[in-house]
């Protein structure tokens, strides 16, 4: 009976029960004490729930609503980080063709003033020559080395 009285025991305390269902909660509750206690408990908790309620419902002045209308109606909205991106299409454009024109300029700066680089062989190249037959001989791979640190120098 324990579990049947804790499945109905908000329909028991709030009073929405048959009359059968709830003559029988009843005699349950009669004869065991912690089914009692238990209910005794949540009537506690109904009562302090019930104490918190306001006892008058607080009604604003007459023109409280307009007033606030009004106001919000009257203020201009804050400017976002949204509103970055809300630019009209003429500023788009500009925008977009001032920003190809820069890309533009750089690039031909960077172009114009690249810098000559060594015309001699990568280490790479030569490094791969040193498998070749050339390099057989003792002074073929000195001359490797001279190639080499020639390329460092420069």
């Amino acid at each position: 009976m324990h579990a049947v009285l804790m499945d109905s025991l908000e329909d028991y305390l709030s009073g929405t029960l048959e009359p059968a269902v709830e003559r029988s909660i009843e005699a349950h509750l009669s004869t065991c004490k912690a089914c009692r206690e238990e209910v005794r408990s949540m009537q506690d908790v109904s009562q302090q729930f019930g104490s918190l309620r306001a006892a008058e419902a607080i009604e604003p002045s007459a023109g409280f609503y307009a007033g606030v209308a009004a106001r919000v109606e009257g203020q201009q909205p804050a400017p976002s980080f949204a509103s970055l991106f809300a630019m009209d299409f003429a500023f788009g454009r500009r925008l977009a063709f001032a920003s190809l024109m820069m890309l533009a300029v750089l690039g031909t700066y960077l172009v114009s003033h690249e810098v000559e680089y060594p015309a001699g062989p990568q280490p790479e190249a030569v490094m791969a020559q040193q498998d070749s037959p050339a390099f057989d001989s003792g002074p073929a791979q000195d001359n490797m080395l001279v190639t080499l640190t020639a390329y460092e120098q420069h």
